[in-house]
């Protein structure tokens, strides 16, 4: 099965990728992950995009592309993976296109974790306080909120026209969250 996992901050994307990553026994890969593993690796790919990080700046697709490409080539994945922050903007779909073309299989589905906007705002700002983050005030969170719409809506809606969404509510206990996830995704036929 080779998937993405798409949702707002504080929907549960971490929490159930580890779930759906086991269920599928595939690895789990978020971005945040490769960036780790090249920089603390001093990758020539690390080394570059730690530039980028150390001046708070977006890290360029080139890289971002290059570390993915990387990853999703190790033996691990060979028969599949969930992306989790992965792709982030158009050029990053078509990119991933090629990628998968390019191992002969296709994308199977785009795992999307729907959220009430309210109970999200609830869940991150006792997230918040209880992790003591002082800065996520609930305008920071409603701004990460807005920009996460504007940036994903694009991407969903390409993936949508493939028909590969396969929409999911994500409120609701851990485990009963995973169930609608494990019903959605198990008839998906697999490349």
């Amino acid at each position: 099965m080779r998937l993405l996992i798409m949702g707002p901050p504080g929907a549960g994307k971490g929490t159930q990728a580890k779930a759906v990553a086991g269920h599928f026994e595939v690895p789990a890969i978020s971005t945040g992950d490769i960036f780790r593993a090249n920089v603390s690796g001093g990758t020539p790919l690390g080394v570059e995009a730690q530039k980028y990080m150390d001046r708070g700046e977006y890290v360029p697709d080139e890289i971002t592309n290059n570390m993915v490409r990387g990853r999703i080539a190790e033996p691990d994945a060979e028969k599949g993976f969930l992306l989790d922050g992965y792709p982030r903007t158009l050029s990053q779909v078509t990119e991933l296109d090629a990628m998968i073309d390019a191992t002969g299989h296709r994308l199977d589905a785009v795992l999307v974790l729907t959220v009430d906007q309210e109970a999200l705002l609830g869940r991150l700002l006792k997230r918040a306080e209880t992790e003591g983050r002082a800065d996520d005030t609930e305008d920071v969170i409603r701004r990460r909120l807005e920009v996460y719409t504007a940036e994903t809506e694009p991407l969903i809606a390409v993936y949508a026209e493939r028909g590969l969404v396969v929409s999911v509510d994500g409120m609701g206990e851990i485990d009963e969250v995973q169930q609608r996830i494990f019903d959605a995704l198990d008839d998906i036929p697999q490349s």
